[in-house]
């Protein structure tokens, strides 16, 4: 598997030929990409195959699991059906916070 790093040398070097939209367009679903791996992985690491995740059908896992754009509540009810809850935090882009409380806030847990 690529290092973040490798990643960020790529979209580096794509934005000195790209339009500023083709960038975020590739960086969008790149972040799709990866999102969909995670959470596959996720599943797969409990030991869980498609056909066993309880209250979903293969076809909707397999969906959830390859679609671009999810809503929250289906992730947070495929991550419960792992067995799994899910925490999702806003995160300040400054670093001018010093507090970890100050920059990183609970916004929803299930």
């Amino acid at each position: 598997m690529r290092s973040k790093r490798q990643y960020s040398d790529f979209f580096t070097n794509v934005k000195k030929t790209m339009s500023l939209e083709s960038v975020r367009r590739a960086e969008k679903k790149a972040e799709n990409i990866l999102l969909n791996l995670k959470l596959a992985d996720l599943r797969k690491k409990i030991g869980l195959k498609q056909t066993e995740v309880p209250g979903f059908s293969q076809t909707s896992i397999s969906r959830i699991e390859t679609r671009e754009d999810l809503k929250l509540s289906t992730l947070i009810g495929y991550i419960n059906a792992l067995g799994m809850d899910i925490e999702i935090r806003a995160v300040s882009k400054s670093k001018k916070r010093k507090k970890e409380k100050d920059r990183n806030i609970l916004i929803l847990k299930s």
